[in-house]
């Protein structure tokens, strides 16, 4: 009986041993299965490469610009850069604000003498001059009360279309002369003053060149004699004549100054209008004393 459990304990104590190798040798590498350990490479960093060194090779300098040809064009200038026009001038006034040239065309003085004539303010002077000229003297060579103020407006408008054909029409289209007033609202004022008295006697062409006015120089004995033949009132002998003609050009440069110093109100009255006026009664007025 001894014999036979000192049997079975040897026997079982060896199948003990052999079982354990075969256990390790499971868990060897080789075991894992290869999926295994291609999710465990891809989980562990690679090594990072070493780096190279930098170069220590300088930069190279940039090519030199090649030599044009003999016969090359010279290279195109870069456009300039775009300024704001100017406006030109509205040549329909009967002054500007600059002393630049504005040429016009026969035409254009023809229209432009049409439109000094017609303008709403010269009506709005005319209509004005007549009821003071008859509101203040009831005596005049017109006539007192509505019919004297009726003839005072047709008169006066008789005399500044006579004015405009000659002045700024005939002899400005051919003397080729500007008839603008240009003013120069940017010089001195003395300088300004004596250009609205020299611009009675010289004025500019349609090119800009400086010319004897001879709108102004030749319009007031034109206007002078032809007054004297229908206008009331007025003396047509050689003496009274000369005195409207002196008075005339008397009354130039105020016409002048107000346009160059209150351009707002030239603008707004056509302020010959009320000079010629002025003129007319003047003399109606001395030859009323006269008799």
């Amino acid at each position: 009986m001894r014999t036979i459990l000192l049997t079975w304990a040897l026997s079982l104590v060896l199948s003990t041993v052999s079982v354990f190798p075969a256990a390790t040798a499971a868990q060897t590498p080789a075991a894992i299965p290869a999926q295994t350990r291609s999710a465990t490479a891809a989980q562990t960093p690679a090594a990072p490469a070493p780096q190279a060194p930098a170069s220590q090779t300088p930069p190279s300098p940039p090519p030199a610009p090649a030599a044009p040809l003999p016969n090359a064009p010279a290279p195109a200038a870069a456009p300039a850069a775009p300024t704001a026009a100017t406006p030109a001038p509205n040549p329909y006034k009967r002054f500007l604000n600059t002393p630049a040239a504005v040429p016009l065309t026969p035409e254009q003085k023809a229209r432009l003498a049409f439109r000094n004539l017609t303008n709403l303010y010269n009506a709005v002077t005319i209509v004005g001059t007549a009821g003071y000229t008859i509101g203040s003297n009831a005596h005049t060579a017109y006539g007192p009360a509505w019919r004297g103020f009726g003839k005072d407006i047709g008169y006066s408008y008789l005399q500044d279309a006579t004015g405009e054909f000659f002045g700024t029409f005939l002899i400005s289209s051919l003397a080729s002369e500007d008839p603008h007033y240009h003013r120069w609202p940017k010089r001195s004022i003395p300088r300004r003053i004596l250009h609205a008295f020299d611009q009675t006697f010289v004025a500019q062409n349609d090119h800009g060149n400086m010319i004897p006015n001879y709108a102004a120089l030749l319009t007031n004995p034109i206007c002078a004699e032809i007054s004297n033949l229908y206008v009331p009132g007025v003396a047509g002998d050689g003496p009274s004549t000369a005195k409207r003609i002196m008075f005339g050009y008397a009354t130039e440069p105020e016409d002048n100054l107000i346009t160059e110093f209150l351009p707002s109100v030239a603008s707004h009255i056509h302020v010959r209008v009320i000079f010629v006026q002025r003129i007319l009664n003047r003399v109606s007025a001395d030859q009323t004393a006269s008799q």
